[in-house]
């Protein structure tokens, strides 16, 4: 049963929240197997005193719009597994929200 914390900047509409819960969880059906109900996440809104991040650490330039995603699963799932799936919930999230890849933190 893996478990999902996603946090972001508050002020984010519901629907955009519940989108970006969507994208994660699809990615984990389509690259780990897991299971339609086994759909368990946890969404926090932060304050910008509170979600602490370098704009440009890496050379990679984010903005207000950064999300941070943890999961957390069992043992089991290859290296290759895991880049896959990091950059399907990427992927999704550009087409689905425009978000900005250098925006998604995993």
């Amino acid at each position: 049963m893996p478990i999902v914390r996603i946090d972001l900047l508050a002020g984010k509409p519901t629907s955009y929240k519940r989108a970006i819960g969507d994208a994660v969880h699809d990615a984990l059906m389509e690259c780990f197997g897991v299971p339609a109900r086994d759909h368990f996440q946890i969404i926090n809104e932060h304050t910008p005193d509170d979600l602490i991040y370098d704009p440009n650490y890496f050379d990679i330039e984010r903005t207000n719009d950064i999300v941070i995603i943890q999961v957390t699963l069992s043992t089991g799932r290859s290296t290759e597994q895991k880049q896959a799936f990091y950059a399907r919930v990427a992927t999704l999230l550009q087409k689905n929200l425009g978000m900005r890849t250098q925006d998604v933190l995993i």
